[in-house]
């Protein structure tokens, strides 16, 4: 079930933006809902140790929660990483431009998507958290400069073709079946499309999720 306070924060926000005169107020309304989600997702490094990060303790369920909370972590600034810096303003991703592949040991550039079942406990085990913490730091600051940028009617921008092929080009999302759709996914919607999916809502799927594995993980 959908955290109320999160919940209603992101239903504010989707209705500031649509309005000229509500638009800004609703970038800080997305703001104060991210902050509270972070604050989460930083109180897991606080209360939980190595192993409990890479527990899969609902391997075979459909939904979010089937994943491990250092995965979700991954998952949820990776792809915002790419949406903000290769999709909407057009320059490096931090992961590249932070070294952040090397200083997290990732195998992998991906979103993740394409990973499954044990391959995800897997990958998770690998991660150095302490790296991984910063680049979502790094992340979450990078795409709010980006946002504090756009205007109104910057909302309204579709994505560019040079950017789709840009995308395509450097190998971020997997063809794996499981990732190949997050390309037209994102690159369909607008601007504003894309604050709601991926800067938001994905955000409170995902750590939703990370606290029913942590409570599972806790019985």
């Amino acid at each position: 079930m959908m955290n109320k306070e999160w919940s209603a924060l992101n239903k504010t926000m989707q209705t500031q933006l649509k309005r000229k005169d509500t638009f800004e107020d609703g970038i800080h309304t997305l703001f104060d809902l991210r902050n509270e989600l972070m604050a989460t997702l930083v109180s897991f490094h606080d209360e939980l140790c190595r192993e409990e990060f890479h527990a899969i303790p609902f391997i075979n369920a459909n939904g979010y929660h089937c994943k491990t909370i250092a995965y979700s972590i991954w998952h949820i600034f990776r792809i915002e990483d790419i949406v903000a810096h290769t999709l909407i303003s057009g320059d490096e991703q931090v992961f590249f431009s932070g070294n952040y592949q090397e200083r997290i040991h990732s195998p992998i550039i991906t979103t993740g998507n394409e990973l499954v079942k044990q391959q995800i406990a897997d990958f998770s085990k690998q991660l150095d958290l302490q790296e991984l913490y910063s680049y979502i730091f790094d992340v979450k600051n990078s795409t709010e400069r980006i946002l504090r940028g756009l205007s109104y009617n910057d909302l309204k921008q579709n994505i560019s073709d040079e950017k789709k092929e840009l995308l395509k080009s450097l190998h971020v999302v997997s063809t794996d079946e499981n990732a190949i759709w997050l390309i037209d996914y994102w690159c369909n919607k607008d601007i504003r499309g894309l604050i709601q999916m991926p800067f938001s809502r994905h955000w409170i799927m995902h750590t939703e999720a990370c606290i029913r594995i942590k409570n599972r993980i806790h019985l």
